[in-house]
């Protein structure tokens, strides 16, 4: 697939690369005008305002919501939300606000309620208890033909019997949209998804990721004020599905729209997203953004499923303004750092550092003799399992980028890393 990757070293390529820049640039200038009229002219079905009239936010955000989001008008708010099937709370209390110009995911393993969320938002399904509103207007009762999204799956859902231009003009043609409009409107959506001289291809000549494309091109002709993507990357092979999440990452910076994205995958997340809600068992856990989210996370569960990591458990032996000592199970003290979580001398606590802050040394507030049991070589950095002294497990990465020499299998040797690397924990 090209990737856009800045200006070629030749005359002709430069031209080339700066001929396409331009004249992307002034369809996504056209894209948000004909947005902006089509929002301001339609028609309300939902006989009423917003949640919040364009909700913004005017105040300083806490920590979770700090970014490039202060002072945005709110796309996707969703307040109190509750979703049950039968006696399954699939979605339990959800009060959240989504940005305009966002590329919001929710992430969170197989059953914790974020593909219903969208489900919710694309009016798939209804919520049981609480408010949706899409671009100021509440959407509940409102059928999905009638909300100003669109949704992409992982399984694309374009004909096989179409080619490309037809598949990519359903929506319009069945909206009623005809003739030199209709010519205008595919055309530019096949150029922005870089699809420009496969119209008249079907789905079996195209790649994975060709397919995929096809599938965005069709959602964003509609021109939606909001892009809803169900784990849209998930068919496709490790290497595409990379070279897709920086493409995608592109494309909404272009466009300039809503995107809302479902997955699993901690490190798609991260990758691609301005802000990420982290959720578990119908709840979400935490909201910030990526490196919020990876160097400080606000409980255990976060902290686990964001990248891997060791926590230590035990008892808070002392406090000392923000630094926290910790006594473990086994007996080994820990010194930690309370960012946020509030804990007492006596409380249980837990504490948690990343592999890459741990190196092999005695230089540091915390040092431990180790045995190291398993050594996995990674490419740009080796991982080393160990064990402690009171038998818990120390996971620590190395980069392999100097000449030192490294521990082997079953030999001991010291580890070290500093107390503003180890975080205490919430609940």
């Amino acid at each position: 697939m090209d990737i856009w990757k800045g200006p070629s070293s030749q005359e002709s390529g430069r031209h080339a690369r700066y001929s396409r820049r331009s004249a992307f640039a002034r369809r996504q200038v056209s894209l948000r005008q004909a947005i902006s009229r089509h929002e301001s002219s339609k028609t309300t079905h939902t006989g009423g305002k917003g949640l919040q009239d364009r909700k913004t936010t005017e105040q300083a955000p806490a920590a979770d919501d700090a970014g490039p989001d202060t002072g945005r008008d709110v796309a996707v708010e969703l307040a109190g939300v509750t979703k049950r099937f039968g006696e399954f709370v699939a979605v339990d209390d959800l009060t959240l606000d989504i940005y305009e110009g966002e590329f919001f995911s929710l992430l969170g393993p197989s059953g914790c309620g974020k593909t219903t969320t969208l489900r919710m938002i694309a009016g798939f399904e209804e919520p049981t208890e609480g408010g949706i509103s899409v671009a100021g207007d509440p959407v509940r009762g409102v059928p999905p033909y009638r909300r100003p999204v669109n949704t992409v799956f992982q399984s694309y859902a374009i004909f096989p019997h179409l080619n490309v231009f037809d598949n990519v003009a359903f929506g319009l043609r069945r909206s009623g949209v005809k003739g030199e409009e209709l010519q205008e409107r595919v055309t530019d959506a096949c150029e922005m998804v870089q699809l420009s001289g496969f119209e008249q291809r079907k789905p079996s000549m195209l790649s994975g990721g060709q397919q995929q494309r096809v599938a965005l091109a069709r959602a964003l002709v509609n021109r939606p004020k909001v892009l809803l993507l169900d784990e849209p990357l998930g068919a496709l092979d490790l290497k595409l599905r990379k070279e897709m999440q920086l493409y995608l990452k592109d494309l909404q910076h272009e466009v300039g729209i809503t995107f809302i994205y479902v997955t699993h995958d901690q490190e798609e997340a991260l990758t691609m997203s301005d802000r990420i809600a982290v959720m578990n068992e119908g709840k979400v856990k935490q909201v910030a953004d990526p490196p919020t989210l990876y160097e400080l996370p606000k409980n255990r569960f976060v902290a686990d499923f964001i990248g891997q990591t060791n926590v230590f458990s035990g008892t808070v032996e002392s406090v000392n303004g923000g630094r926290i000592t910790l006594s473990t199970r086994s007996g080994e003290k820990v010194e930690a750092t309370a960012h946020e979580a509030g804990v007492a001398v006596g409380e249980e606590a837990h504490a948690t550092v990343r592999p890459e802050k741990i190196r092999f040394g005695s230089d540091g507030d915390n040092t431990s003799t180790v045995k190291v049991r398993q050594i996995v070589y990674l490419g740009v950095s080796t991982q080393y399992i160990a064990d402690l002294p009171g038998g818990e497990k120390l996971v620590l990465y190395q980069q392999n980028s100097s000449e030192e020499d490294h521990p082997e299998i079953g030999k001991e040797t010291q580890v070290a890393w500093d107390a503003r690397h180890c975080l205490i924990l919430g609940g």
